[in-house]
């Protein structure tokens, strides 16, 4: 038999010990729907629902110990529960837990961290508009991700009017920090178009994703030659990935012929350009094996 409070509100699921159950049940006690208004019955069931493993009833618990709702303030268990409601995949105890760590509440502030769960809360769904805003002071700061990640807002409409050139830009400003995933999008001929016209500009970012995209036959045809031509031109003007891709071109005889005197010059100006670990362990691999065939 289900009962219910002032007939309306059916109890069962919650006494059975379903945590959705409990969920909606404290929710319903919080806003006085169906029954008289009980912050601290609202707290119970909550409690009942986030130890039963409900990631909702885990955030609204979480929420009732930051503001002190039917219970005592107390931040430190605030932060415990929403990081339990983060974990278990939910996108407004994702965005309360990144919260948590930008202002210090319950736990130490940590920039890092607290845009690691906005970015998970971003990913899930929870507000575009505040996902753009994260993305936008991310990228602002420098940070190669949030650059491309607010290039893919600008380019898609999430959270901002669509804006083709400022999505090309950040994505450009991904790439020079060294995010790997720019060119990836799906309109890869539209991607060259934009690479032809930064490199033919000078710019040595675009003449490194153009011989890319001449490598790789990305949004045009492969062509070994150009890809060279635009490495080297890349290479010139100071930028690490091209000087890497050039060594490697002269290593290999993609484009050119073979000259292990200029891969290893290459590479040595790579290396010294500040170029990153992975390439730097390539770097490596190709010295020592320079120096074998020598002596």
């Amino acid at each position: 038999m289900k009962l219910k409070i002032d007939g309306s509100i059916e109890k069962s699921d919650a006494i059975c010990g379903n945590s959705e159950g409990q969920n909606r049940f404290g929710y319903c006690y919080e806003k006085g729907i169906g029954t008289t208004k009980d912050d601290e019955k609202a707290f119970h069931w909550y409690l009942k629902s986030a130890e039963g493993g409900n990631s909702r009833g885990q955030n609204n618990l979480g929420c009732r110990y930051e503001k002190g709702i039917g219970t005592t303030k107390d931040d430190e268990k605030a932060f415990q529960w929403y990081l339990k409601s983060a974990e278990g995949g939910n996108s407004t105890g994702q965005y309360n837990l990144g919260r948590c760590y930008k202002n210090g509440v319950g736990t130490t502030k940590n920039k890092e961290k607290a845009f690691h769960w906005y970015l998970k809360s971003a990913e899930g769904g929870n507000n575009d508009e505040r996902a753009f805003q994260w993305y936008l002071k991310s990228a602002e700061d420098g940070n190669s991700t949030g650059q491309y990640n607010l290039g893919c807002c600008y380019k898609n409409g999430i959270g901002t009017t669509k804006n083709e050139e400022k999505a090309f830009q950040w994505y450009l400003k991904s790439a020079e920090g060294g995010n790997s995933r720019i060119g990836t999008t799906k309109d890869d001929e539209k991607a060259f178009q934009w690479y032809l016209k930064l490199a033919e500009e000078g710019n040595s970012i675009g003449q490194y994703n153009l011989g890319r995209c001449y490598r790789r036959g990305i949004g045009t045809t492969k062509n070994k030659e150009k890809a060279f031509q635009w490495y080297l031109k890349s290479a010139e003007g100071g930028n690490s990935y091209g000087q890497y891709n050039l060594g490697h071109c002269y290593r290999k005889g993609i484009g050119t012929t073979k000259n292990k005197e200029k891969a290893f010059q290459w590479y040595l100006k790579s290396s010294k350009s500040g170029n990153s670990y992975g390439r730097l362990a390539s770097l490596m691999k190709a010295i020592m094996q320079f120096f074998l065939q020598i002596f």
